[in-house]
């Protein structure tokens, strides 16, 4: 297969969970933030040079290619893994930049004031973590063999969760501090107790039988 059927082949799926088009890199910022958001979650691959409509723009100069560089290797933290190749296509370069799942997550990427920040990739966007993903990727690095222990705190945490809720609605009905909430449902989220899903633009949680 040549690179333009390659290509349009590729194009044709159009964005998902596992695939973004850039039209440039003027932003190496809004890239990490996919980096991160790819690494976080299922992996993926960035068309850069390829327009929302699927149209093929092109990376226009060298400099393009070395923002993507600096924003998978200097503004996302840590280093991710990632593998460039180059199509060339109608007389356009082509970049695909491919991103595995992290196995040291989170991936935070530099936003636009600094600051440091995880993202995860859910169906065609890039969404800002929840403090309780970050509390479920440091669960996760827990030495195998953890168990869950069921003290009051969590009775508690189960007692009010009979409907998926926001973060803030459980820590209003279970009056327990907001750091305990978090670090609890990290650990219902890990051994499958609970589950959480992102409608409305916001994170709900609830038990897995809900």
């Amino acid at each position: 297969m040549d690179d333009k059927r390659f290509l349009l082949s590729l194009i044709h799926e159009g964005e998902h969970q596992q695939q973004d088009f850039k039209y440039q890199v003027a932003d190496a910022c809004k890239l990490a933030k996919s980096v991160s958001a790819f690494a976080n979650t299922d992996g993926g691959r960035l068309l850069i040079g390829v327009r929302d409509d699927g149209h093929l723009s092109g990376v226009r100069s060298e400099e393009e290619i070395y923002m993507m560089h600096q924003a998978a290797y200097k503004y996302c933290k840590p280093e991710p893994s990632i593998k460039f190749d180059t199509y060339h296509a109608e007389g356009r370069t082509i970049v695909v930049a491919t991103v595995p799942p992290s196995a040291r997550r989170p991936v935070c990427a530099q936003n636009e004031e600094g600051l440091m920040r995880a993202y995860i990739r859910i169906k065609d966007e890039n969404i800002l973590a929840s403090p309780v993903h970050l509390a479920l990727w440091r669960e996760s690095q827990k030495p195998q063999g953890s168990i869950i222990t069921f003290g009051d705190d969590i009775h508690r945490l189960l007692d009010v969760m009979h409907n998926r809720l926001t973060l803030n609605q459980i820590v209003r009905l279970s009056k327990l501090p907001r750091h305990k909430v978090i670090t609890l449902l990290a650990r219902l989220i890990h051994f499958g107790t609970a589950s959480w899903e992102y409608t409305g633009q916001q994170f709900l949680f609830g038990l897995t039988s809900v």
